[in-house]
């Protein structure tokens, strides 16, 4: 299948029933001059480019959590801004399109993780899937602004480059069989902090109508202030003194030196932020300037930004227990009580409020649970009631993912990107029967089809419900339902409000 773009043509594949086209360009390689900068048009080309395999991968670290995402690595380049679409026709159907922007904690991950196939969604919706590569790490969110204000936009770069990808799939989608009028922006983790950071973000406004954000929201920012703190340590570790330094650095050593930075925010992470941050620990996030991003998404989603764009958002049960698995555990109460205290100033009260809940938990359990709470669902549901404080036009509805895995001894229980493979239907690929503990039977390929008809429900309409879940109203706050996706799906409202309201002043 061959497909005319506005920057040339492509050669794409057929797999699974639909057609793959890999390793599109979306904007010119951002390389040399181009560095620290926005991203700039794709560049043309002439005769007919393949498009039968992805693209590189932002330069980051490998292993870690990414790996058990089933993600087998690959090239990795500072040319890497390209995307892939999954169409079920290259036709004049005009389907609603859903762009995946991945996570990784703004370092790592690519659009080619396996987790991240289209093919089924696409088959099953009738709909057009694109998945995305954007700059990470110091070339993605680099503070540089301090240092010249020619490089002002460095701290939401990554940012820019999924808008120029939303550009291009306005520019072009059509000839994919994609509607550019109906664009659904979806992610996880810092992909679901990218979709909630958009909503303010200028470059990206009018370039998609929908918005899905999983297991994150729209409090990892920084202030430049913050942000120079980043760039300091950054230049210290590279033991240079200039912005030249930094423009004529090894895409290998700024990797490696974000990754010493990040390691020492472990150590001394209330310098950097609230209890947010401090738990993520993220030494790279997106930089409020005042000009490409005027200011905080949560501050611009009150003031009624983005009012018209739907949003459904929500998290796991046990967010924290995927970053459980990857660090020492043993803690005890008095341990624990030093922590809460430590970073939250509340430590007898979380304590008492979360262990009241959960009868016979460990130490390492509460502190998963409020980790949980504090990093993820809180923020969340700061972000939906911000959407009603700002007189949002668009209904925004809220999900809790409950199922637990038996993986890991029953340690990740609902952790952290468990619900990916639901909402892409790919339980049988790589790296997902490790996370579910074992082949996926009936009920959890049922819970997959439940999951996935709502969210292309929503990119087609804006409505989730579909005759497979209860009936799934928009949130209130008077209500605040939120429908909970396991192998029973039902309606709750304000599950665990008394944590909930617990971080009323707190967070």
């Amino acid at each position: 299948m061959i497909v005319t773009t506005a920057q040339g043509q492509l050669e794409g594949i057929e797999r699974n029933g639909v057609w793959q086209f890999r390793g599109v360009p979306y904007a010119a390689p951002p390389v040399g001059e181009r560095r620290f900068r926005p991203p700039a048009p794709p560049e043309p080309w002439e005769g007919v480019r393949p498009a039968d395999r992805f693209g590189p991968r932002a330069w980051q670290a490998t292993g870690g959590a990414m790996a058990l995402l089933g993600d087998q690595g690959g090239e990795t380049s500072e040319d890497c801004l390209f995307l892939n679409v999954v169409t079920p026709g290259c036709d004049d159907r005009r389907r609603p399109v859903l762009v995946w922007i991945h996570g990784g904690g703004f370092v790592n991950g690519s659009s080619s993780t396996p987790w991240y196939d289209g093919s089924r969604m696409a088959a099953r919706g009738d709909v057009v899937v694109v998945s995305v590569n954007y700059r990470l790490g110091a070339l993605g969110f680099l503070w540089l602004g301090d240092l010249d204000e020619r490089y002002r936009s460095s701290g939401v770069n990554g940012l820019l480059d999924q808008a120029a990808a939303l550009r291009w799939v306005e520019q072009n989608i059509a000839a994919f069989g994609g509607d550019p009028g109906n664009v659904t922006i979806f992610g996880e983790s810092a992909g679901a902090m990218s979709v909630s950071t958009l909503l303010a973000l200028p470059a990206a406004r009018g370039l998609f109508h929908r918005a899905i954000a999983q297991s994150g929201a729209a409090s990892n920012t920084f202030e430049p202030k913050v942000a120079s703190e980043i760039t300091s340590a950054m230049m210290s570790r590279l033991s240079v003194t200039e912005l030249e330094g930094l423009l004529a650095a090894a895409p290998a050593d700024l990797v490696a030196a974000g990754g010493k930075v990040t390691g020492e925010l472990f150590h001394d992470p209330g310098r950097i932020a609230g209890p947010t941050g401090i738990a993520l620990a993220m030494a790279f996030q997106p930089v409020v300037d005042g000009e490409w991003l005027p200011c905080g998404p949560l501050d611009a989603v009150r003031e009624g930004t983005a009012a018209d764009v739907g949003l459904l958002t929500g998290t796991n049960r046990d967010e924290w227990n995927l970053f459980r698995l990857m660090s020492p555990s043993g803690l005890d109460h008095p341990e624990l009580l030093e922590r809460l205290d430590r970073v939250f100033g509340e430590g007898h009260r979380i304590h008492d409020a979360y262990a009241a809940a959960r009868p016979g938990a460990t130490p390492d359990d509460l502190w998963s649970a409020v980790l949980t709470d504090a990093t993820f669902r809180i923020p969340t549901t700061r972000l939906v009631e911000a959407r009603v404080e700002g007189g949002a036009s668009s209904p925004t509805h809220q999900y809790l993912f409950t199922w637990a895995s038996p993986a890991f001894g029953g340690v990740a229980g609902s952790c952290h990107a468990l619900e990916i493979p639901f909402v892409f239907g790919v339980l049988g690929n790589q790296g997902a029967e490790l996370f579910l503990g074992g082949h996926a039977g009936e009920e959890l390929w049922a819970l997959s089809d439940a999951m996935q008809d709502a969210w292309i429900a929503f990119a087609r309409t804006g409505d989730p419900n579909h005759p497979g879940i209860p009936d799934w109203p928009a949130w209130s706050p008077d209500e605040r339902p939120v429908l909970r996706f396991d192998v029973e799906r039902s309606l709750e409202h304000d599950p665990a409000g008394a944590e909930r309201r617990l971080w009323d002043g707190v967070l």
